[in-house]
């Protein structure tokens, strides 16, 4: 069938995005070694991205299993990801947040410089460092020049880093009697992410 424009690309189904950054943790391994700067654990060679994330999570430091998840991601489903878990887990962010979490919300709908700058801008100056603060780091990092009069790219591994702090950072939140539930909401949220590879 035709679309209304006359095009008949408008009515096929848009194949779904690529959620992980490479295709085994191996090659994530390798070509982003600050990775093994934040997890204990190492993926043998044989091992896929869904094993991986499993033994992570049955391992004596599941947080390795948020971690590896936020490395892995690519960045905006990463950020999806932490949003989904933040927002699940601590429901009631605070008033400080507020402004950051519409600019988020506003580069989730429509990504792009102008949204993700407006994001970084309020994470960097923002007066503490909650999940939120770590998400809005997340999105203005996540590609592209820093600012319209900064050439500069981030490096590919600071969108993870901070995607990664939200999510330890929520945990903490939680207080140590929720932690387990907590650990669990997020890692369950994140077998999605394994899903679309």
């Amino acid at each position: 069938m035709i679309g209304q424009s006359g095009n008949f690309n408008n009515d096929l189904t848009v194949p779904p995005m690529r959620s992980m950054r490479y295709d085994s943790p191996a090659q994530l391994y390798a070509a982003v070694p600050e990775v093994a700067a934040f997890t204990k654990h190492r993926p043998s060679v044989e091992e896929d991205n869904f094993y991986y994330f499993q033994r992570l999570k049955g391992s004596t430091t599941p947080e390795d299993a948020i971690t590896f998840a936020a490395f892995s991601a690519e960045a905006r489903s990463a950020i999806h990801w932490a949003m989904q878990a933040v927002r699940t887990t601590l429901p009631e962010p605070g008033p400080e947040d507020a402004e950051l979490l519409i600019a988020i919300g506003q580069w989730m709908d429509y990504p792009g410089n102008e949204t993700r700058w407006r994001a970084l801008q309020l994470a960097l100056f923002a007066p503490r460092r909650s999940p939120i603060v770590y998400i809005g780091l997340a999105v203005g990092w996540s590609g592209g020049i820093m600012a319209p009069n900064d050439p500069s790219r981030p490096p590919v591994w600071r969108t993870a880093s901070a995607v990664n702090a939200a999510l330890l950072t929520t945990l903490a939140r939680g207080g140590a009697e929720q932690r387990s539930v907590n650990m669990a909401r997020i890692l369950d949220a994140a077998t999605s992410l394994f899903r679309g590879r």
